[in-house]
């Protein structure tokens, strides 16, 4: 049996499907598994120790090319990335995206099975079978545990898996010794791609305040290279030196640090979803978007607070106002983690 798994990007819809990876193993233990993913987050999943391959897509490459006008190199390119995917032989193609663009590049690997997760945009006619997005919403990646049992795979431990290497692992053990995170430390992940779904940056400065004080947890900033300038914003609200890291780490890396934090706070955030991965004690703050209020561990928790117009996803109602994420007090989360942590505080 040969699979491949479609789900170009991004962090956390990466992170929520990873467990079809290991469902898909105990099916078919001698099977040849392949993820077909932009080439940014490829590291998310090249170091699975049950994948057997990582394909990258190079859907930058392509646009420069169309850009630049350079038709007939494109459709080069296009030809030898068709050949590339063909000569696997593909015989199961899963669309786990659900897009045009997902269902073109699963049509293109010719496999003679093609299921679409959703599928939309005009991408249902590529496929052979088409399965909506079904199970239970406030369920933490409930539309892959819902296609792993419509394909009667095995789902009894249907969990998220992130791996890293041995350097990204030194990377974390080197800044924990020379910031003094020994005794622990709190990583925050405040940044997204919409404003609505962040919380606001004086919060997070007197909540890293409070975490040190209260709780002796030091706090990391994580990010990626676009979220440099309101990392700044936060840094100088708070006070003492706060580590920023945002921009500044691999995906490995920073899933290494998530995997050594004693607390992660985040927003609806890829990164903020990896601590539920590593099994972290997690705070994971709500407002535009629905939760996922069943985690499906213990140690994690969800703060929403409901308004009549939520979840408004892309369209916000509160003319910048963001309600529903202003609602989330400094007190709440610092008590909600304060629970999490036990005894030890």
């Amino acid at each position: 049996m040969r699979i491949l798994l479609v789900r170009m990007s991004a962090i956390g819809d990466i992170v929520f499907a990873s467990p079809l990876i290991a469902t898909l193993r105990r099916a078919y233990p001698q099977a040849h598994i392949a993820w077909l993913v932009q080439p940014e987050y490829r590291a998310l999943l090249e170091r699975h120790p049950e994948l057997d391959e990582v394909i990258v897509w190079p859907v930058r490459e392509w646009r420069g090319l169309w850009r630049r006008r350079r038709f007939g190199e494109l459709a080069r390119a296009l030809g030898a990335f068709r050949r590339h995917l063909r000569a696997r032989r593909f015989e199961l193609a899963l669309d786990l995206q659900g897009l045009l663009k997902s269902g073109l590049v699963t049509r293109l690997s010719g496999a003679r099975e093609r299921i679409g997760l959703g599928s939309r945009e005009g991408s249902g006619w590529l496929m052979t079978r088409v399965l909506p997005r079904g199970g239970e919403p406030a369920r933490i990646g409930s539309e892959y545990l819902f296609l792993a049992r419509e394909l009667g795979l095995p789902v009894r431990d249907f969990s998220m898996a992130v791996h890293y290497g041995p350097e990204a692992a030194d990377f974390a053990r080197r800044l924990i010794d020379s910031q003094g995170l020994s005794r622990g430390f709190a990583v925050l992940c405040p940044f997204t791609t919409r404003p609505q779904k962040h919380w606001f940056a004086p919060r997070w400065a007197k909540l890293m305040e409070r975490l040190r004080a209260e709780l002796g947890l030091p706090a990391v900033v994580l990010g990626g290279p676009d979220d440099r300038a309101a990392a700044r914003r936060i840094r100088d609200l708070a006070a003492g030196e706060p580590i920023m890291l945002a921009g500044e780490t691999t995906l490995p890396q920073a899933a290494a640090l998530i995997d050594k934090s004693s607390l992660l706070v985040g927003v609806d955030t890829g990164l903020g979803h990896m601590g539920l991965a590593f099994g972290r004690l997690s705070l994971l703050l709500f407002g535009s978007t629905r939760p996922y209020l069943d985690t499906t561990r213990a140690n994690a928790r969800v703060l929403y607070h409901r308004l009549n117009c939520s979840p408004c996803k892309r369209r916000p109602t509160c003319d910048g106002a963001f309600t529903c994420m202003r609602s989330i007090e400094v007190d709440e989360v610092l008590n909600a983690a304060r629970d999490l942590l036990g005894p030890r505080v």
